[in-house]
């Protein structure tokens, strides 16, 4: 490949990236307006204004859709929990904090880009299929997992609680931020999904930081 081609293949990748983008919107809002099961691969295709062929290339079917989002969803989340905001980065409570705080703007970002993506996680994906409820009941589970390796993280270096029940309360603090999820959709203002994100963060703290004698 020359130094002429890249500059040209870059712009064709960023425009099959940009047409994968309008599919997956075409799709949500075909989503929204007919329900999943009711939505045809035409209903999609005429909303954007191409062909079935011009589909096929990019997804299999609409619920290749589902899996292309929960996949870039958990992509993001994951990348949202490294360096400063990775488990043992932080050895301290007031950093854990700190942290803390980082994670949950991170993770409202994320959620609040496009309310469409925690809606189908938490009200659709799991009636398409019996595969796409146990994905998203593996998605909870690797919640749990990442959520826990905090905990542990924290419990080995002594500023949270020795009998701290590790995995279940790393499912009672996800549960937490579920319900906070589900609150931004009804209510997205950002004042308002700050106050809750500070209220999940002192119920976390009075749970489960060391007491001091």
């Amino acid at each position: 490949m020359t130094a002429q081609e890249s500059p040209r293949t870059t712009r064709a990748e960023r425009k099959k990236q940009e047409l994968r983008r309008e599919i997956i919107d075409a799709a949500f809002d075909c989503f929204a307006d007919l329900g999943y099961h009711a939505t045809g691969i035409s209903d999609i295709a005429t909303k954007l204004g191409i062909g079935h062929g011009t589909f096929y290339r990019y997804f299999q079917n609409k619920r290749d859709i589902v899996d292309h989002v929960i996949d870039d969803l958990v992509a993001r989340i994951v990348t949202a929990l490294t360096a400063e905001n990775a488990p043992d980065a932080v050895s301290t409570l007031d950093a854990y904090r700190e942290q803390t705080a980082r994670i949950g703007d991170a993770l409202a970002q994320i959620f609040g880009e496009d309310p469409r993506v925690p809606r189908l996680l938490l009200f659709e994906a799991a009636g398409i299929d019996k595969a796409m409820a146990a994905r998203v009941l593996d998605f909870f589970e690797l919640a749990t997992e990442l959520t826990a390796a905090y905990l542990s993280h924290g419990v080995e270096l002594g500023y949270l609680r020795a009998d701290l029940d590790i995995e279940n309360s790393a499912r009672a603090i996800n549960g937490m931020i579920l319900a906070s999820a589900i609150a931004s959709l009804r209510n997205p203002d950002p004042e308002e999904q700050r106050r809750v994100s500070e209220a999940v963060r002192r119920m976390m703290y009075d749970g489960i930081a060391a007491r001091r004698e």
